[in-house]
């Protein structure tokens, strides 16, 4: 999933300490109730998901075992989500982290009291890098209504390798007091004050490292903690499994499986009635990456260890390659003895399945044979082909501890539950994971919202209420939007640009219902497809190329739909191009590497200089041009501010109205207003928060409240040119949140 700083990942080591103790602002569960049915009330706005779908990695599934129709699920950047069986719907209980706390939209690890069924905590924190904060611990007694906050002294990874192995959490089953955490590079902390303050578990084995995975899972087994280790090299007899008995004293378990395929412990689960625990096994920590496996189970009043793997690795496909895998999620039957069910992971060729067993692993039948797959209510999940994949990325899987038939299992899109074993669809209502990048809402035609997003691509809005009809834009596919644009006065006009297996631009004459794919590319297209604008006729295209990995190269131009591409030398390279909304003739685009605004008068042929001395260097910069208007543009800074030009980027001036501005975008103005509504994702003072202005930016009103921030908000936003104060918003891990005055 898209993360909005780099992902290069960097050797960090850290030690444990106590940990900072900081209260959150009350959401009550009326107001999440509130939510769940209709959206909540902040700002004076009530806030929801423009409903996709899923379409992130689900990391982990937990029932509560005391519970009936209680659960929780985690993801790797879109926060935490509590389950309403009632409702068939998942409750968001993370919206509250801020623009600050970015890196705690990642969940590392949730874990629950089988003697207390209102106590949750959360593990958080995205990324081990050093350009991330430290982790932190939320904790509720209220089923995450209220939280507690513990800020922690390590970094936690719920957006690394590794990030759907677990849990990394556990409550101790002899005293509720006591909280386990596992870290990757900073070894097994204690808590004996429920998760308010941490330390270093005294008495662990294990040594933590800079770049490996460290404790993969904690899992009780009767009064017994078991802890996987995910450090141990491919062949040496290094142990990946230990436990304790006291919580004190801590021992490898005798007999643990080593070698490449059991080289990492992934999930672990305990069949009390038979007193056997069973744990998956891989040679690499995953989701990606995976080529071997194993399962194993302990019978754990003996000592005596068995392998059952349903299927060993290695196999020949059906096309006659390699049957590589690992082994991922396993659960097991509270209500029938010897019943388990784990998952395959990473198994491209032959497609990933659930096997389960009645007989504790001697016999295994797979689940996806006789699967029916119905996704009417997500149509994407067919990503353009005649019907939908089983799975992949399957490490969350869970047992309904009060239902033997109702399952659930995470992929890298959504989460698939079944109430007869058989016939399956994404239990996925109210959890929304989508990493956006790009929004249109067009002023006229069936939908009010496009949008370009990662892993997903474009998307026709029809509704907003309801999973686009349509998935995927199609003809090609695109698996990541990086560039959405529309001509200004002739709205039937798309294009759109995003990393494909059959070329890498397309447009549409019909608003972006259908698409066909650019007759022609620039070779550079393939590997660095970026930004793309086209004129307010809908007659010329320029489009820029930017890297994965940050080079920039020459900018291209199309006069006739993309069938033939020239370069453009004069474009400052890798800028975003901006069209003008009313003149044909007319390009912008911003250099931020010199602070320089670039014009072109000739429908982007070529470009010249205009406006210099802007801020440069900024980490994040936005040109927008205000629409019905010529030569008005506006320039948000991330730490410089707001900046405004009406004479086509010949000067700026600054606009004192606020403070920093991450992105800005138009909508209907308000009624009497001769300016169309802006909104902004910015800060008039200390704290970045959404704000609408009706007065061209002369004042601000925050439009959004501490209960509904999402974290990192900075991509875009733009209002609805059709509907007053309607407002679309891209977060990076919780979807298409829009707003509208109540």
């Amino acid at each position: 999933m898209r993360t909005p700083h780099p992902t290069r990942r960097t050797v960090l080591a850290g030690t444990a300490a106590a940990a900072a103790l900081t209260t959150l602002p009350a959401l009550t569960a009326q107001a999440h109730a509130t939510e769940a049915r209709s959206g909540s009330t902040a700002g004076g706005y009530r806030w929801r998901n423009a409903v996709i779908g899923g379409t992130g990695f689900v990391s982990g599934v937990l029932f509560h075992p005391a519970r009936r129709g209680l659960a929780y699920a985690r993801t790797d950047i879109g926060g935490a989500y509590r389950w309403d069986d009632h409702k068939a719907r998942w409750t968001p209980l993370t919206d509250h982290l801020g623009w600050d706390d970015w890196n705690l939209l990642g969940v590392e690890a949730i874990a629950l009291d089988p003697a207390h069924p209102d106590r949750v905590y959360l593990a958080l924190g995205t990324y081990t890098q050093p350009w991330a904060g430290n982790g932190a611990i939320l904790r509720s007694d209220d089923r995450g209504a209220t939280w507690t906050r513990s800020d922690l002294t390590v970094k936690l990874g719920a957006n690394e390798d590794g990030r759907g192995t677990g849990e990394r959490l556990l409550v101790d089953p002899r005293d509720s007091d006591t909280l386990w955490l596992g870290t990757r590079h900073d070894g097994l902390l204690r808590s004996t004050d429920r998760g308010a303050t941490w330390a270093s578990a005294t008495g662990f084995p294990a040594t933590p490292s800079a770049s490996g995975q460290g404790v993969t899972l904690l899992v009780a087994a009767g009064r017994t903690v078991y802890a996987g280790w995910g450090d141990a090299d491919d062949t040496s007899a290094t142990a990946n499994l230990y436990r304790t008995g006291d919580g004190t004293t801590w021992e490898t378990v005798p007999g643990s499986p080593t070698g490449a395929a059991a080289k990492v412990p992934i999930r672990a689960a305990y069949d009390r009635h038979t007193r056997e625990l069973y744990v998956t096994y891989a040679n690499a920590p995953g989701p990606n990456g995976q080529s071997d496996g194993s399962v194993h189970k302990l019978r754990t009043t003996t000592g005596t260890w068995s392998e059952v793997t349903p299927v060993k690795p290695g196999g020949t496909t059906t096309d006659g390659g390699t049957d590589a895998f690992g082994y991922g999620g396993v659960a097991v039957d509270a209500r029938r003895p010897g019943t388990v069910v784990v998952s395959t992971n990473n198994r491209w060729a032959e497609i990933d399945t659930l096997f389960r067993s009645t007989n504790g692993g001697r016999t295994w039948t797979s689940l996806k044979d006789s699967a029916v797959l119905d996704v009417s209510e997500t149509p994407y999940l067919k990503w353009g082909a005649d019907k939908p994949k089983f799975g992949w990325w399957i490490q969350a899987l869970a047992l309904d501890p009060y239902d033997s038939k109702h399952m659930v299992y995470g992929t890298g899109a959504t989460l698939y539950g079944t109430r007869d074993l058989k016939n399956w669809a994404p239990q996925i209502r109210g959890l929304e994971e989508t990493s956006v990048r790009q929004l249109i809402s067009p002023p006229t035609g069936q939908a009010h919202l496009i949008s370009g997003s990662g892993d997903i691509g474009t998307m026709y809005h029809e509704r907003l209420t309801a999973s686009p009809s349509r998935g995927m834009a199609s003809n090609p596919v695109f698996g990541s939007a990086t560039g959405l644009a529309q001509a200004a006065a002739k709205p039937s006009y798309v294009v759109r640009t995003g990393w494909g297996d059959h070329g890498n631009g397309a447009r549409s004459n019909d608003g972006g219902r259908t698409w066909e794919p650019f007759g022609a590319q620039p070779d550079i297209a393939k590997d660095a497809p970026g930004p793309i604008a086209v004129n307010a006729d809908g007659s010329v295209l320029v489009w820029s190329f930017v890297h994965w990995d940050g080079t920039k190269y020459a900018a291209h131009r199309s006069t006739d739909n993309g069938a033939t591409w020239a370069e453009v030398p004069t474009f400052p390279k890798g800028a975003t191009p901006v069209a003008d909304p009313v003149d044909p003739a007319r390009f912008y685009a911003y250099d931020t590497d010199t602070g320089t605004l670039y014009a072109s008068t000739d429908s982007g042929a070529s470009f010249s200089a205009r406006a210099t001395g802007l801020p440069a260097g900024d980490s994040q910069f936005k040109l927008v041009a205000a629409p019905r208007r010529t030569s008005d543009l506006w320039l948000s800074a991330k730490t410089s501010g707001l900046y405004r030009s009406t004479d086509a980027g010949a000067a700026f001036s600054k606009v004192d109205s606020c403070r920093a501005s991450y992105t800005l975008g138009f909508g209907k103005a308000a009624p009497g207003a001769g300016y169309p509504a802006i909104y902004q994702v910015g800060s008039t003072e200390t704290r970045t928060v959404v704000h609408r202005s009706d007065d061209a930016a002369k004042t601000w009103t925050r439009i959004n409240d501490d209960a509904h921030q999402w974290g990192w908000t900075g991509e875009v936003i733009v209002g609805d040119p059709r509907v007053y104060g309607r407002v679309y918003l891209a977060t990076n891990g919780r979807g298409i949140q829009y707003g509208e005055p109540t």
